[in-house]
């Protein structure tokens, strides 16, 4: 049986940082070195890393690191998707951006006649640990910021309700496989904040029917380490506390704690899984330095409403630095818990 959860649990958002050996062996599988079941057996060995740095640092809520997911969080999933032609990108030499990222247009209505993989996610790493498990999945929205709406919808809204209804039925399907925890990752959302009513029915009618925990990640995205939009949740507020999530993931630890008072601004009965350590600088933080962060949080949500993330995922972080920042995340949880403890 899974743990208990102690008070102020640590969690992660979702991907774990590669090593080197992963990168080397996509490498391989893309020249046509790797048959089915070598790449099969890396992305297992890939999973049972994540776990160890997870639960060796002291992780009390795990995933497996999304190490299955090519490329950015999103990037694999498009090829489960029928209905799509890819685009080339608009720009192929020079800095990273996110106009050298994946991009296709819809050419038929989208469908997942095989499903998105979690299900298949979801059994391997329940067999892996003991406990509790996160699955998060990117929401819809996000995902059709890659997607041009072609002559078969009218707009991006509209490719976003499309895989809606294929996220549903992923999310169902993995409720019954099991799982208890799942968050969807709309980094958009607050990239384009200026329809967050439109965003919460998209939001509930993706989770309808799904009987988990579920939570939010809203972030100002990551690739290659960067953030895409101005960096203020504000414009969702109040709006977002009606979507149907009771855990929401959001960034301050890059922000400097900033807006950690909107849950005083705005009262609400939701969880905050705070981020408070920085996946985008290599300062790497110490215990205290969390500890520090967790007490200012205390001063806006309840302890029994906190838990402790990093701001994002940490496919864009060395693996080095991931460590050392999940290890001083679980350490100054810990510290905290013995504060409220009257230790």
């Amino acid at each position: 049986m899974p743990d208990a959860l102690p008070i102020i649990p640590t969690h992660t958002i979702g991907s774990h940082a590669w090593p080197a050996w992963l990168f080397s062996a996509l490498e391989a599988m893309q020249r046509g070195e790797y048959g089915p079941r070598d790449w099969l057996e890396t992305q297992n060995d890939a999973v049972d890393l994540a776990l160890r740095d997870q639960e060796d640092a002291g992780i009390d809520i795990v995933t497996d690191g999304e190490m299955r997911r090519i490329g950015f969080f999103t990037a694999d999933f498009y090829s489960k998707f029928t209905g799509l032609k890819e685009l080339p990108p608009q720009r192929k030499i020079g800095i990273p951006g996110h106009d050298q990222r994946e991009s296709y247009e819809a050419v038929e209505s989208l469908a997942a006649p095989h499903g998105m993989g979690l299900v298949e996610e979801y059994h391997y790493v329940r067999t892996r640990t003991a406990k509790p498990v996160k699955m998060p999945i990117p929401g819809p929205y996000t995902l059709a910021g890659r997607i041009k709406p072609g002559a078969v919808y009218k707009d991006r809204l509209e490719v976003a309700y499309a895989l809606s209804a294929l996220i549903n039925a992923e999310l169902k399907a993995l409720v019954a496989a099991g799982a208890t925890l799942i968050q969807l990752d709309e980094p958009s959302y607050a990239v384009h904040a200026t329809t967050p009513r439109e965003f919460v029915d998209l939001f509930n009618q993706t989770v309808a029917g799904v009987n988990a925990k579920i939570g939010v990640h809203l972030c100002f995205g990551n690739f290659v380490g960067r953030p895409v939009a101005k960096r203020t949740y504000h414009p969702l507020f109040p709006y977002i506390l009606d979507m149907h999530a009771s855990q929401f993931a959001l960034e301050f630890a890059n922000r400097e704690l900033s807006e950690i008072d909107l849950w005083q601004q705005f009262p609400n009965d939701k969880e905050l899984a705070a981020g408070l350590v920085d996946v985008k600088n290599y300062y790497c933080e110490t215990a205290e330095d969390v500890a520090a962060r967790i007490r200012t949080a205390l001063k806006y949500v309840s302890a029994d409403k906190l838990s402790v993330t990093p701001d994002c995922g940490f496919s864009q972080t060395a693996r080095w630095a991931a460590q050392r920042k999940l290890k001083a995340m679980a350490e100054g949880a810990a510290i905290v818990r013995r504060e409220l403890a009257g230790g």
